[in-house]
């Protein structure tokens, strides 16, 4: 029965769509990588500490997520520390979040780095709030004009490497997991690395519950959802100016994001959660992907896909794996998901914006390399 159903809601665009994913077509994107229909890819690269592979692929009927990676130089200054940086902004109600904080986050992290004169999760923070800042102050320059802009907003999340230290921030609901070898059982553990800020977790609703005590309904039960007063998932972001400001709660914001009750006080916040942990020669490899991913692969799945595959093309075979369950969730082939498209939000039905960008580490290698830098480009 579900098959028919969506097979009625994607006939119009089953059959002259293809989304692309060949090794020869593509044309090379704005600031680097190959985008391909729907796809945009770096099938592997060198970063200072090891090699990468990059991929994301578009559901929406605008490409709401985007990401970047940066290695060599993480500060203004010369002969500053040197190391990699890596950033996966998966955007809500538009792109416009996600390509502010692509342009804006890394220059704020090489500010704070050189004032800091090194790298630190306090840099990583400040980073964070001065993003958001910027991004209040563009939605108070167009509130008249744009009002659409305050409601805006992005899940962030942000590894840094440095001086064999990895650093891991995270707002939203992205996830970063570590690949660390396991002595004895000749395989790799997945360790979940990174913080997630999502009303489904009973730790995140009881959060919201003690910094809002006088609010009964900051979170809400919505068609067997958990939601932040009854409309968004994530706790935690970068934007969402529209629950963070009373001003912009208001026209002429769209009624459904005008909340029946005033607020005093911000409902979600911009501060990410920090990890800081050293490498070890055991840590293999990284993996971070937006919620996208997630939705169809556990971490060990990744981690096993990651470790049983050749790195070369590795983001765009994680990519593929999840569309491959998304499929089967929906009983389709994979063949026929290809074929749908993103026109009028179709191919949403079936699986989120997904971005994946794949780290691996040798621990051999010196902090000297050719930089880089690589950013989605929608």
């Amino acid at each position: 029965m579900v098959r028919i159903t969506l097979k009625k809601i994607v006939y119009p665009c089953w059959k002259p769509f293809m989304e692309g994913d060949s090794q020869s077509s593509g044309r090379k994107g704005d600031f680097g990588g190959i985008v391909d229909g729907l796809w945009w890819y770096e099938d592997s690269g060198k970063h200072v500490n090891g090699d990468f592979s990059m991929a994301m692929i578009q559901a929406n009927s605008v490409l709401e997520d985007q990401c970047q990676l940066e290695s060599g130089s993480l500060s203004s200054i010369e002969h500053g520390p040197q190391g990699t940086f890596v950033g996966v902004y998966d955007g809500h109600a538009g792109p416009e979040a996600s390509r502010f904080i692509n342009n804006h986050l890394f220059n704020n992290i090489k500010k704070f780095t050189s004032e800091n004169e090194g790298m630190s999760d306090e840099v990583i923070r400040k980073a964070f709030l001065a993003t958001e800042e910027e991004f209040i102050s563009l939605v108070e320059s167009e509130w008249l004009s744009n009002p659409k802009m305050a409601s805006v907003g992005s899940c962030c999340l942000v590894g840094v490497i440095c001086n064999g230290v990895l650093y891991v921030a995270n707002a939203g609901d992205s996830r970063a997991v570590l690949a660390r070898e396991e002595k004895g059982i000749n395989g790799f553990k997945g360790v979940r690395i990174s913080e997630e800020h999502n009303a489904s977790y009973e730790s995140v609703r009881e959060e919201l519950r003690s910094l809002h005590p006088n609010d009964p309904n900051i979170v809400a039960l919505k068609h067997n959802v958990w939601r932040v007063r009854g409309l968004i998932q994530i706790s935690r972001s970068i934007g969402d100016v529209y629950l963070k400001k009373p001003e912009f709660n208001k026209e002429p914001l769209l009624p459904k994001f005008i909340l029946p009750e005033p607020f005093n006080q911000p409902i979600l916040k911009a501060e990410p959660s920090v990890l800081v942990q050293k490498l070890t020669p055991e840590d293999q490899f990284l993996i971070f992907a937006s919620d996208g991913l997630w939705e169809h692969l556990t971490d060990q799945e990744a981690v096993d896909i990651v470790k049983s595959s050749p790195q070369n093309g590795i983001g765009r075979k994680l990519v593929k794996a999840a569309l491959h369950k998304a499929a089967k969730k929906r009983e389709m082939r994979y063949s026929d998901l290809k074929k749908v498209g993103v026109e009028g939000g179709v191919r949403r039905h079936f699986h989120d914006d997904i971005t994946v960008i794949v780290l691996f580490l040798n621990h051999n290698l010196s902090s000297s390399a050719t930089p880089v830098s690589f950013k989605c480009s929608s």
